[in-house]
């Protein structure tokens, strides 16, 4: 195997691990929106701040791969 073929594998991985983790959180709120309804507007602000946060930090590392 290739170094390139390693990581490509590597990085697959690690997006197949992000999105599991990312489906069992999104599960873990709606259970508890469902449990605790009065959570479900402090539950949607933290979750617009946090895809917030995603696109700023997608952002940096996009500008500093291009900057390379």
């Amino acid at each position: 195997m290739t170094r390139d073929c390693e990581h490509r594998e590597l990085r697959t991985l690690l997006i197949l691990l992000a999105i599991a983790v990312g489906l069992l959180a999104t599960g873990a709120v709606v259970c508890l929106t469902f449990a605790y309804p009065r959570l479900a507007e402090p539950l949607a602000v933290g979750a617009a701040v946090l895809t917030c946060l995603a696109g700023f930090v997608r952002s940096v590392i996009k500008a500093a791969r291009e900057h390379r």
